[in-house]
């Protein structure tokens, strides 16, 4: 069975910064990344990683995050800085296998809140 494990969130002040991690239990994935979902509103994408490291970001998140990933530990990480109350959300790690499947993790909460 494969599992992502997410690591990692919590609460911080504005203009603060977090690091998500989110753990593999196996190498299949051509795609990594993070959606979030804020309170009341549908879950959308933050930003993905693939296995050649090209990246992709919500305008809402670019210049602030980044998204990175250890292959050899199949693991991605999310560094979020300059948080805004806006990025109040539960945070889903998610990843796309090499068959084409998607899987998640559970999620963590990131609030921002002073």
């Amino acid at each position: 069975q494969v599992q992502l494990v997410e690591s990692g969130g919590g609460l911080v002040q504005p203009g603060g910064s977090l690091r998500l991690s989110c753990a593999a239990s196996r190498s299949i994935f051509s795609v990594l990344g993070w959606f979030r979902q804020p309170p009341g509103k549908e879950r959308e994408l933050a930003a993905s990683i693939t296995s050649f490291s090209m990246t992709n970001y919500a305008d809402s998140v670019k210049g602030r995050f980044t998204i990175s990933r250890d292959n050899a530990k199949n693991t991605v990480f999310l560094q979020m800085n300059n948080l805004k109350p806006e990025d109040t959300a539960v945070y889903y790690c998610y990843g796309v296998s090499r068959q084409g499947r998607n899987y998640w993790g559970q999620g963590t909460q990131v609030t921002v809140s002073s």
